[in-house]
């Protein structure tokens, strides 16, 4: 089968794919591509909330195009490449908040973390915005595979998870369900399970009880993620999350997420100034 000859012929192809894989089945492949060459069933079972038939169109063939190693290559650049764009001084700010981003990475545990325990080994690159996107994807990855342990342990499939959600008001009921890649049978099918269990109304709207229920599952997502703040002293820690947040806010500023989006994600830059770079220095 032909392969890409480098990372360089790999990186425009790969970049598009990361941009736009909050929206198409190339999530699948940007996503899994730590665990290597994964195909649609382990991918599906560690993605947690995507239509197997969304996955198997991006794997296992993705890896005809691009080796898993190279598509790890390639999305380590491209955000780099954008922060340095739209934060100026980041890679200042990556030096500083390197050190207690690695000491949070290295001390979580992994046990039954797929995502995270793949992306873990990733985090030792030499260029220092890449380092600190790896290392936040990393985080990431770990909350992301608590809220899907959480998922389960609260007896939801993928799709019931994503109707319930979208049942709250934090994401439009279509775009989440096309998003994900699950029909509007199995979207229905989900739905009516879930107003059997009087979590949805005859809107497809969250019930009393199942708002509570939706909060029951952010809150234990919490508790499991706030794990990774172990480490730190307190003053470190709301130091290192104070830096944190000027990066964050200038890639918002940038217009680069759509809003809304399929994870939740507010918009945060009306909400107030831009926030000051106090913290930077202690972080470290």
């Amino acid at each position: 089968m032909r392969r890409p000859t480098s990372h360089q012929d790999t990186l425009p192809r790969t970049t598009k794919i990361h941009c736009q894989s909050v929206h198409t089945p190339g999530v699948a492949s940007i996503r899994t591509a730590p665990m290597g060459a994964v195909g649609q069933g382990a991918a599906t079972a560690a993605l947690a909330v995507f239509a197997p038939a969304m996955v198997g169109r991006a794997l296992p063939s993705a890896w005809r195009t691009v080796t898993p190693e190279q598509a790890v290559e390639a999305r380590a650049r491209a955000p780099a490449r954008v922060l340095r764009r739209v934060a100026p001084g980041i890679e200042e700010r990556a030096a500083a908040l390197a050190d207690p981003l690695t000491v949070m990475v290295e001390d979580a545990p992994a046990l039954a973390r797929p995502l995270f325990a793949a992306n873990r080994p990733l985090c030792d690159r030499a260029d220092p915005v890449e380092r600190l996107w790896q290392l936040v994807t990393a985080l990431r990855e770990f909350r992301g595979d608590a809220h899907a342990a959480t998922l389960a342990d609260h007896d939801l499939d993928a799709q019931e998870a994503l109707a319930l959600s979208a049942g709250t008001g934090r994401v439009p009921h279509e775009s989440m369900r096309a998003d994900r890649g699950w029909s509007e049978a199995e979207w229905a099918g989900a739905v009516d399970r879930l107003r059997s269990r009087g979590l949805l109304d005859a809107e497809e709207n969250a019930t009393d009880r199942g708002r509570a229920e939706r909060d029951r599952i952010e809150h234990t997502t919490d508790r499991l993620a706030a794990r990774l703040l172990r480490p730190l002293a307190t003053p470190r820690a709301d130091a290192l999350l104070a830096a944190l947040k000027e990066p964050a806010w200038r890639v918002l500023r940038a217009n680069l997420l759509p809003f809304p989006n399929p994870i939740g994600l507010p918009d945060e830059t009306d909400r107030g100034p831009r926030p000051t770079d106090e913290g930077t220095s202690a972080a470290g």
